[in-house]
């Protein structure tokens, strides 16, 4: 029996990397709330540098595939809105991260 090609194991690994993490402005949010238990919106908009509207419509992209809860309340009459990564995306991501590394590999 022939042994397989290590290139298609490779294609194979790529093409299951999710794509919704995989985007780089999502990418770099899910990355910045993997490492603390929650951040507000203006810390990650100063840290990714994306725009309110680009870090809202990423967000929201994320809140509905449940990978991130946000948290909006008021703080001194202000609004204040906090995101944390959930159960859920924190598997997502911890399989990004370990799918990356394979293809890299």
């Amino acid at each position: 029996m022939p042994a397989s090609d290590p290139s298609e194991n490779d294609h194979h690994t790529i093409a299951e990397i999710d794509r919704l993490i995989h985007e780089p402005a999502r990418l770099m949010i899910m990355a910045y709330l993997y490492v603390v238990e929650s951040a507000d919106f203006l810390f990650l908009m100063h840290q990714t540098g994306l725009t309110h509207g680009n870090l809202s419509s990423h967000m929201s992209k994320l809140e509905s595939a449940e990978y991130i809860e946000v948290v909006k309340e008021f703080v001194d009459k202000k609004p204040h809105t906090m995101l944390r990564l959930t159960y859920t995306g924190r598997g997502a991501f911890q399989e990004y991260r370990e799918r990356m590394m394979e293809v890299l590999r």
